[in-house]
């Protein structure tokens, strides 16, 4: 039997390029005529699904709907001016014909797509971390500079507290001291014990929110505690790896009964920042901004360079040698990673 030939990068686009083609004519048979649909009304994105969405009206009621041809991009959270068909046509009850100007959107690269949105119209962003499967400063600073890019609000949530001990309470305490130190918001929680739920639920009641963190942490877990009623569904961290397994498939809005909404979206284990430039990256390191620009040379790596301003505030105590080697591991990354000239030409 013949070997399969491996497909080039212009081929793979082409024949997604292709099937979205398709996609688009299939959700096409279903039309209606400017009579047979409603009122402009706005609406809330719950869900995306293809060339569908969920569309939440001002009552509470959804209903999923096509999207016209002319929208190039709609994701969860998006208010939309929809219309209602007086009749439903193979579950299809209306049509998106545009989308408002978005207050934020949190988006991440893809290989395909380029820089692809993942949620609009969020106020706050929870990093969650835990004390099991690891505590790793590394992702929660990724996922900083993902949210200084973007203007949202950062909280950093410590989920499993109640499993912090002797041997990882003082280690990851100093660590969460220089996060409170810089100016962010920590919060400690335990699904065990219920601590910190109630401050959390106060929390979440005033925003748009969304969790982010690696699998395994207990992000779905929280989203039940939160909302029991919904079921979501969980499963427990790997014995062999340590590391959880992805539990989420398709982002949705949700409605907390004392009021704020949550996005609950697929989840991801490293936050890539490969499409950002280092000068983006330096603007998540916000203690920075009195630094940097002042380097001997115009073009410091901030690593082993001559009058680095940044090795020199350290050396001086003042900004954290931990979040400098930080910002100096992802600094590297970038240029390891390929795929930073198609987002930084």
């Amino acid at each position: 039997m013949a070997k399969a030939k491996k497909l080039t990068k212009g081929q793979a686009r082409r024949i997604k390029a292709n099937q979205s083609k398709k996609l688009r004519k299939s959700t096409e048979k279903v039309q209606w005529q400017d009579d047979q649909l409603g009122n402009a009304e706005v609406g809330t994105v719950i869900s995306r699904f293809g060339q569908h969405a969920d569309v939440e009206d001002n009552n509470g009621e959804i209903y999923r709907c096509n999207m016209r041809r002319s929208i190039d991009s709609l994701v969860c959270g998006d208010k939309v001016l929809w219309r209602k068909s007086k009749e439903t046509q193979h579950s299809i009850s209306g049509v998106i014909e545009a989308v408002h100007e978005r207050n934020s959107v949190l988006s991440r690269p893809d290989v395909y797509d380029g820089v692809k949105p993942i949620a609009a119209n969020i106020s706050q962003i929870l990093i969650v971390s835990s004390v099991l499967p690891a505590f790793n400063a590394d992702i929660i600073d990724r996922y900083l500079v993902a949210a200084e890019e973007t203007g949202i609000t950062p909280v950093i949530l410590l989920n499993k507290v109640d499993l912090l001990d002797s041997t990882n309470r003082d280690e990851i305490e100093h660590q969460l001291s220089i996060y409170r130190a810089i100016g962010y918001q920590v919060t400690y929680v335990s699904n065990e014990t219920d601590e910190g739920i109630a401050e959390l639920k106060a929390q979440l009641s005033q925003h748009t929110s969304v969790f982010v963190g690696q699998s395994g942490v207990g992000k779905s877990t929280l989203t039940n505690t939160l909302m029991p009623e919904l079921g979501v569904v969980t499963q427990m961290v790997s014995e062999n790896s340590g590391l959880g397994q992805h539990t989420t498939t398709v982002a949705r809005l949700y409605h907390f009964e004392d009021g704020g909404d949550l996005i609950d979206s697929p989840g991801i284990r490293e936050f890539g920042l490969w499409h950002l430039s280092p000068e983006q990256v330096s603007n998540g390191f916000i203690e920075f901004d009195d630094y940097l620009g002042t380097c001997k040379f115009r073009d410091c790596k901030h690593q082993t360079d001559p009058g680095c301003a940044l090795v020199a505030a350290k050396d001086a105590g003042q900004i954290f040698p931990e979040r400098l080697a930080s910002f100096q591991r992802i600094l590297a990354s970038l240029g390891d990673n390929t795929l930073t000239t198609r987002f930084n030409d």
